[in-house]
């Protein structure tokens, strides 16, 4: 089963990589975005959350100070996101993506003995920064070095890390259990290390190809087009949902594997193939954007991802769901398809909006919005469950607010329709 589940985890890259070995930089480029994903939100950001029920039953930490660390990891996603693109220009965006591969490894590798509370939440911090600092440039750089034609396929896919890296530390976790919680967390500085790696190779210059230069003569100050604006009404309402699902998405993904495992009493074994599924979900989410998002348009994919996503969320709200396992496999598959699967649209949709050349910066402010709001989610819904002592109302919560990004996105679609015709009107 361990090694069903590391190959379907591998199976997308395979597959393109496989389909357009005709041009081998094109392989690198999936790799680059590929393994950011991965060690960015995969194994530093998911991988906790299926260690979480592990922690408390360990004695490590209690229920509220495991709650907290996984608030303190999105803290620090919030920090790498507001310099993420400051940390580029001075170090350069390779040089920065490698240091955030490595010192995941370490953040991962220094957690793995007991130690005091403050000391795990400060590498658990660590790896919040690296992770957004890898989400933000992984995908960027490699999307810019890659042929327009082909972004629309090779974007969605390099999100596919984010699964490949919930998948893996699943699959890990069960097959470490018996030796310790030491080992799991050496387990995962060990696959961040191989996705260290395999990034550093992928990422020389030889290997990822610098963006194409267009040089051109300057024309005239009469046939100069007028500067392309980036914040205009679509682009914030984008920005506020894209914040919204950063609120709403947290309890399914920081505490559901703790919910199943704690408070519905179900068995390691159980809330590992929970994850397992999340995983599997996640892999094939972005696999399904790069087939569903050129024939549908960014804005209305995103839309109705965003309902189904509010769907899956209020499903431990349903009292038949307690103890269901087909609700408890359903909730888990959707929320790890539709989580990478809204990321990668949003990054699309601001492509869509801004163009290739403002891309990494307004990414990097949808990460920064992104990230604030999680973190805030992520504090004030451990704090309502330390208080309550039970995690319900934090699914109500984020539900709520998932389908009022859902509808700020429909009202952003209406908004681009209404600026295009009076540009058209105006041409």
């Amino acid at each position: 089963m361990a090694a069903l589940f590391v190959l379907t985890a591998w199976l997308p890259f395979c597959f393109v990589t496989t389909s357009f070995s005709a041009q081998r930089t094109t392989a690198h480029i999936l790799m680059v975005g590929f393994m950011a994903t991965f060690s960015g939100t995969g194994l530093a950001r998911f991988a906790y959350t299926a260690l979480m029920p592990q922690m408390v039953l360990s004695g490590w930490l209690s229920g509220e100070q495991a709650a907290f660390l996984g608030a303190t990891n999105l803290l620090g996603y919030l920090l790498g996101a507001l310099t993420a693109a400051t940390a580029a220009q001075r170090l350069g965006a390779r040089t920065t993506l490698l240091l955030c591969w490595w010192a995941t490894v370490l953040s991962f590798a220094a957690s793995s003995w007991p130690q005091a509370p403050w000391v795990l939440a400060s590498w658990r911090f660590v790896a919040g920064v690296c992770g957004a600092m890898l989400m933000v440039l992984g995908p960027s750089v490699a999307m810019a070095a890659a042929a327009p034609e082909r972004r629309a396929v090779l974007g969605p896919l390099m999100f596919c890390g984010v699964g490949a890296g919930a998948l893996l530390s699943a699959t890990v976790i069960p097959l470490l259990l018996d030796w310790g919680l030491g080992w799991l967390w050496l387990a995962l500085a060990g696959l961040s290390a191989l996705a260290a790696l395999a990034g550093q190779y992928s990422s020389r210059p030889d290997c990822l190809p610098s963006p194409p230069v267009v040089v051109a003569q300057a024309p005239s100050s009469s046939s100069l087009p007028a500067p392309q604006k980036l914040w205009t009404g679509a682009v914030v309402l984008l920005l506020l949902a894209y914040a919204l699902d950063g609120f709403g998405y947290v309890p399914h993904t920081v505490f559901w594997v703790d919910y199943l495992g704690r408070e519905l009493g179900l068995s390691t074994a159980y809330t590992s193939v929970q994850w397992a599924l999340f995983g599997v979900g996640a892999m094939l989410g972005p696999a399904l954007v790069a087939v569903v998002a050129p024939r549908w348009g960014w804005g209305r994919s995103m839309g109705t991802a965003l309902l189904l996503k509010t769907g899956v969320v209020a499903l431990p709200l349903l009292p038949v769901l307690g103890n269901h396992w087909a609700l408890h496999s359903l909730s888990s598959f959707a929320m790890g398809a539709l989580t990478p699967a809204v990321v990668s649209m949003a990054s699309g949709y601001v492509m869509f909006l801004v163009g290739v050349a403002a891309h990494r910066r307004m990414w990097g402010y949808a990460t920064a919005t992104f990230a604030l709001a999680q973190a805030i989610s992520g504090y004030s819904l451990a704090a309502l469950y330390a208080y309550g002592g039970t995690y319900l109302p934090l699914f109500a919560i984020g539900s709520v607010c998932l389908l009022a990004a859902a509808l700020l996105i429909g009202v952003g679609q209406r908004v681009t329709r209404q600026d295009a015709a009076h540009s058209a009107t105006a041409n």
